[in-house]
């Protein structure tokens, strides 16, 4: 049974890897910033899978310390972490970097950059001492293209930048007990997402039949990664979630959908 770190886990694509691990049998530690939502997931999960297999600690990842307390907190719990997910990560309002205030763009670039960062010290240092374990780093649109954003510059930054980070680190571990992966998710339906047009609906009415095309259900996804990672025994692999092929099979997936309910 191992047990799993997921960091930003109480929604989007973290939780729905908690529930995808947590359905193959292993142990799940949730964290979130805030303790009450963490709380509040925790109770959810524990009501449909083994209670003492679900633990939460609250962390905010771009702070060092409570990021090695989350460590802390999940060995004193489960006794060692086989695999630790630097997932949390959040993006700007869509508006350039001039309409941003300095303060959201600090706290993109630290909870991005300096989170998977410090999530990767944490858990290396710990792999170290106990001589194996897998560190799994998420992605995201930066990593993946080679043309910007209009409105995103600031996230795509400091996603492309944590594919370099990503691409270092592969070289750098030269432990043989210890596997260092990357994860790219492609383009999901998440509150990440839908978050940008709380305050525009008719402009969302427009798109979102053109992100149930190009979108994947983070549900989806996780089933997918879950089963990657656990399968997973070499250093450096990219998993990577997308491509033409998936999005016309979504494509003619929502179209059978909309015939059936004709």
């Amino acid at each position: 049974m191992k047990t799993i770190v997921i960091t930003g886990s109480t929604r989007g694509i973290g939780f729905a890897l908690a529930r995808s691990f947590l359905k193959r049998g292993c142990r799940v530690v949730i964290s979130g910033r805030k303790q009450n939502l963490v709380d509040v997931v925790v109770e959810r999960l524990r009501k449909e899978y083994p209670p003492e297999n679900v633990f939460g600690f609250s962390c905010d990842v771009s702070e060092y310390s409570k990021m090695k307390n989350l460590w802390e907190a999940s060995v004193k719990r489960f006794g060692l972490v086989d695999i630790w997910i630097n997932n949390a990560g959040i993006s700007n309002t869509q508006n350039p970097p001039w309409d941003l205030t300095a303060e959201e763009i600090e706290c993109v670039v630290k909870t991005n950059m300096l989170g998977e960062m410090f999530g990767t010290k944490i858990a290396i240092s710990g792999f170290l001492k106990q001589g194996y374990g897998a560190l799994y780093n998420m992605e995201g649109m930066g990593a993946q293209r080679r043309r910007g954003v209009k409105g995103l510059s600031i996230y795509g930054a400091t996603k492309a930048g944590l594919r370099y980070f990503n691409d270092s680190i592969f070289l750098e571990v030269e432990n043989r007990g210890i596997i260092v992966g990357a994860i790219q998710p492609g383009m999901m339906l998440t509150e990440m997402i839908t978050d940008q047009y709380l305050n525009r609906r008719e402009e969302w009415e427009k798109l979102k039949g053109i992100f149930s095309v190009i979108s994947e259900k983070p549900e989806i996804v996780a089933e997918w990664l879950a089963d990657k990672i656990l399968n997973n025994s070499k250093n450096g692999m990219r998993f990577a979630y997308g491509g033409l092929l998936r999005m016309i099979t979504r494509l003619v997936r929502n179209q059978f959908r909309r015939k059936s309910k004709l």
